[in-house]
């Protein structure tokens, strides 16, 4: 049998083998007319079929030697059933174990973003031990070799764009943090003959990503997170979903498959320009502090003020408090309350940092309660950050961190929550501790969310540790790194585009100097860079100067007057922050934004030859007319000759606006 889905412009094609599903095809809609291009002909020498064929989900009953996707003592699997009314679902099921499992595909709704994982289910009397449940695998043709690109990092320089040449063997990136960690992202594409296809695995606790290129020019890679998973008679597991991604246009192409993706499930509402208070007085919250920094940020055009560490009982540096989400009397002499009123009394929405995952063993709530963190007992507990992790999967821990967070929200008028997460998971109890924890963390924001759809929720985890897919289904935006410094987080961002969308992407404009490239750049060059996502102010502005503070007031209003096309329009990276010309494009409708930066050297100030740096646009159409800063370009000028700019001393960035005439 064959199946074809088809998603917005691409298909999937699979056949049923008498033990797997294996691919057919996987690419523009129409290429599965004709040979699959993952068939191979001859003897299989020293191995086994299944080791070479496309097999979709493999058990290492029928792929031995290579690596397969479910480990669970030799499984072999025969066809039972399959349904295609609502997507795939194929059913296997093993005579000896009593194991079920059922593989399910379904392309997202007008994208070409194909899901897939596999709920399976022990109809045996006896438990199963499974050594590895991986999600699904995807092959990709890859007659001369894998081109692979894949983000990297640490705490300050994650989404760092890599590629690798790979013509044999395996390639594997994954965390062991119980999060998605700063090391890499749960991001991998394979560029092959006909394009670039991407997978990520919507999964925020550890997780793995492999891709094996093999002899006859298939480069297999494989999506997983559950290990060592006991599955007691009568009990069903779900693995996380593995999406999978074609475009024609490459890794930029790509990157625009997993926007429109990620804004199928975004909640329709303007992300607002906020103003968070860390940076101008880290612990040091007072009420009058806080109020004079709103009166600033009100004046800019700061659409919500956010208090963020420091707000609540014990917290006077990073030692103690987290646990006991009390507003401190003492910084807000007049209630809480009244604090929060007199903010939104300037017009501001009011919004408020947590780290509800978190305890300090320097509160009550470990005085009370230290058998709710993790530990493993006889053995020391680590500390990081001077503090410990909660055991989100116990029941009684689930309570507690989803009554406060509702305590807190039913009680004061929050429009905006930051969920903070600074440390990673040490001392599991157990192999399924992980996977208890995220399941109970997605109950926690699907809880919020239904109970306070008012609320913007913004995802950190000590920067970008907690990014992907599944965390952003259930969030309005996420921060991508603690580094703030414009060189830096320049290569943050652009990495970070490659496989997520601008409406997730906040950031801020601070007076943070480079930790990685220390170049300075001027005030305009912050706000552009902070422009290109969801826009926020983090610096002193009690210290700006007047002219900083006139300066910051008009790109807050350039920023509202796009703020559309950049959140919700199409997206072209031009160039990158190595190269000469780096920019980013934005098209919605008539309207195209172009954000560019200036990350060289000049061209002799005028006072030797030089040239405009041009960017070439995308997207737009040959025979129109655009206008931008009085002058008027046809479509075709913008893509081939492309969008000149010109960088000095003083000038350094760029938001330029076209209007289709």
């Amino acid at each position: 049998m064959r199946w074809t889905l088809t998603g917005a412009t691409t298909e999937y094609t699979v056949t049923a083998a008498d033990e797997w599903l294996e691919l057919h095809s996987w690419g523009p809609i129409g290429v599965h007319d004709g040979p699959s291009p993952l068939a191979f002909h001859g003897k299989v020498q020293y191995l086994t079929p299944g080791d070479v064929a496309p097999v979709e989900y493999a058990t290492d009953g029928q792929r031995p030697f290579l690596g397969a996707d479910l480990v669970a003592g030799g499984v072999r699997w025969q066809v039972l059933d399959a349904a295609d009314d609502d997507g795939l679902r194929v059913t296997f099921a093993d005579a000896l174990t009593g194991l079920r499992g059922t593989q399910c595909y379904r392309f997202a709704p007008g994208t070409d973003v194909i899901e897939r994982w596999v709920e399976l289910h022990n109809d045996g009397s006896g438990p199963l031990e499974l050594g590895a449940v991986g999600s699904a695998a995807f092959c990709v043709p890859t007659p001369a070799g894998a081109h692979l690109g894949y983000l990297h990092g640490q705490w300050s320089q994650e989404f760092t764009w890599a590629e690798v040449e790979l013509p044999r063997g395996r390639f594997e990136i994954g965390s062991a943090q119980g999060v998605t960690g700063h090391q890499f992202a749960p991001y991998l594409c394979v560029a092959g003959d006909g394009g670039a296809w991407g997978v990520q695995l919507a999964w925020s606790g550890s997780w793995q990503l492999s891709a094996e290129v093999d002899a006859v020019g298939t480069t297999r890679v494989r999506a997983g997170a559950l290990r060592d998973v006991r599955l007691a008679p009568g009990e069903t597991l779900t693995t996380p979903v593995a999406a999978g991604a074609y475009s024609g246009d490459g890794v930029d192409g790509l990157a625009r498959v997993w926007h429109a993706y990620e804004r199928g499930f975004a909640r329709d509402r303007p992300r607002p320009v906020i103003y968070n208070s860390w940076e101008a007085t880290t612990f040091d919250v007072t009420a009058a502090g806080q109020l004079a920094l709103a009166d600033v940020a009100a004046d800019l055009g700061v659409e919500t003020f956010v208090v963020d560490d420091g707000w609540f009982v014990g917290r006077v540096d990073d030692h103690g408090g987290l646990g006991d989400w009390t507003p401190d009397p003492a910084k807000f002499p007049d209630g809480f309350g009244a604090f929060v009123d007199a903010v939104k009394a300037k017009g501001l929405g009011f919004g408020l940092w947590v780290e509800p995952e978190m305890v300090n063993p320097a509160s009550e709530l470990y005085a009370r309660h230290p058998d709710w963190v993790y530990r493993i007992d006889g053995r020391p507990q680590t500390r990081i950050r001077n503090q410990y992790l909660l055991d989100l999967g116990r029941a009684d821990v689930f309570e507690f961190v989803t009554s406060t967070l509702e305590g807190l929200l039913a009680r004061y008028p929050i429009d905006y929550l930051k969920w903070d997460f600074n440390r990673p998971r040490t001392e599991a109890p157990d192999p399924a501790a992980d996977a208890r924890h995220v399941r109970n963390l997605y109950r926690v924001l699907d809880r919020l969310r239904t109970r306070f759809p008012h609320v913007t929720v913004e995802g950190c985890a000590a920067g970008g540790a907690r990014v992907d897919l599944a965390t952003a289904a259930r969030v309005d935006v996420l921060w991508p790194s603690d580094n703030t410094a414009p060189m830096d987080r320049l290569r943050v961002q652009h990495g970070f585009l490659a496989a997520h969308a601008p409406h997730l992407m906040s950031s801020w404009v601070t007076d943070a100097p480079g930790l990685f490239d220390a170049r300075p750049r001027s005030l305009d060059f912050r706000f552009v860079l902070a422009s290109a996502g969801v826009l926020g102010i983090g610096a002193d502005v009690g210290r700006w100067s007047a002219a900083e503070r006139d300066t910051a007031r008009e790109w807050v209003a350039r920023y509202k007057s796009v703020r559309d096309v950049i959140t919700a329009g199409t997206v072209y990276r031009i160039g990158a922050p190595e190269e000469t010309r780096c920019a980013v494009q934005y098209t919605l409708g008539p309207r195209t934004v172009v954000l560019a930066w200036n990350t060289g050297t000049l061209d002799g100030l005028g006072h030797l030859p030089g040239r405009d740096v041009r960017l070439p646009l995308r997207g737009l159409r040959g025979d129109a007319r655009y206008r931008a800063r009085g002058i008027e370009f046809s479509g075709t000028h913008l893509a081939t000759a492309g969008l000149p700019v010109r960088w000095t001393a003083e000038h350094d960035a760029e938001m330029i606006v076209l209007e289709e005439l």
